[in-house]
This record gives C-alpha cells, structure tokens and sequence, in this order.
C-alpha cells in the first residue's frame, strides 16, 4: 500500500507539474493534538512551485492544492501547511 506521503506526492506531481515539491510529514510534532493517529500521516507540509500558480492569489493556490488532495482528506489527513510559488518567485 502506498504511504500517504508517497500518494501526496504523486497527486500534486501530475496535478501541477511541478519543478520543485516537498512533502514533509509532520505527524510527530503533533503527537496528542486533536487529529493524531498512533500511525501518524496526520499532519503535512507542503512547499510546490508550478507554473500552474501564475496569476493565481495565495488563497486561490492553496485552494488548487487542497482540491488536488481532498481524497487524502477522506483518508486521514488532519492538517495541510501549503508554500505554494511560482517559478519567478523563486528566483
């Protein structure tokens, strides 16, 4: 079975096409918080750039990559923190 991490990772790849994507879990920061899970995959962060972000506002990002990974709502995922940039952010 694919991780979480792993599946968050392969969405937003073929959702954004990005040229930079981190996937970090941070389940272990959270140990006792409202969402937590014993086998953590609870909590994430996020940092893409994709070209797909040009034009867009900050909330307008976060809503494409909250879009992209409503399933892994469903699956469990308690809490996102998304770095969404363009290309030209980055410098």
């Amino acid at each position: 079975m694919t991780t979480l991490k792993d599946w968050i990772d392969e969405t937003l790849r073929a959702a954004l096409g990005p040229t930079h994507l981190d996937v970090i879990d941070e389940s272990h920061l959270h140990a006792g918080h409202a969402g937590a899970r014993p086998e953590g995959e609870t909590h994430f962060r996020v940092d893409v750039v994709s070209a797909a972000f040009d034009g867009k506002s900050r909330v307008e990002r976060h809503r494409i990559v909250n879009g992209a990974l409503d399933p892994a709502f469903k699956r469990g995922l308690h809490a996102l923190a998304v770095r969404a940039r363009t290309p030209a952010e980055v410098g």
